[in-house]
């Protein structure tokens, strides 16, 4: 499965569990704190990443990536929106440049 592939099925995935909420499920238990809790952790995310980068850890910078953009997922699924909203807008931007 190709990186884009794979971010559109976890983004299917996260929408999924959001209307499931199975038990045992992080992103329904996450999603269920409500957004502040998501934005603060998606805020958490990215220090985490900077700090990792700033170490110049590339396993940790992965890693931390990898956490980032899955809660930036989630924050975009609470919202109704999707990475395809966030590519129109930087393709928007790349135009209006």
């Amino acid at each position: 499965m190709s990186g884009t592939a794979f971010l559109e099925e976890l983004q299917r995935i996260i929408r999924q569990r959001l209307a499931d909420t199975p038990e045992g499920s992080y992103t329904a238990k996450l999603a269920a704190q409500g957004m502040l809790k998501v934005a603060q952790k998606l805020g958490e995310e990215g220090v985490e990443l900077a700090l990792a980068a700033a170490a110049q850890d590339r396993a940790r910078v992965t890693a931390e990536a990898a956490d980032l953009v899955y809660h930036l997922l989630l924050l975009l699924a609470m919202r109704e929106l999707t990475l395809a909203d966030v590519v129109a807008e930087l393709e928007q931007r790349h135009r209006a440049a």
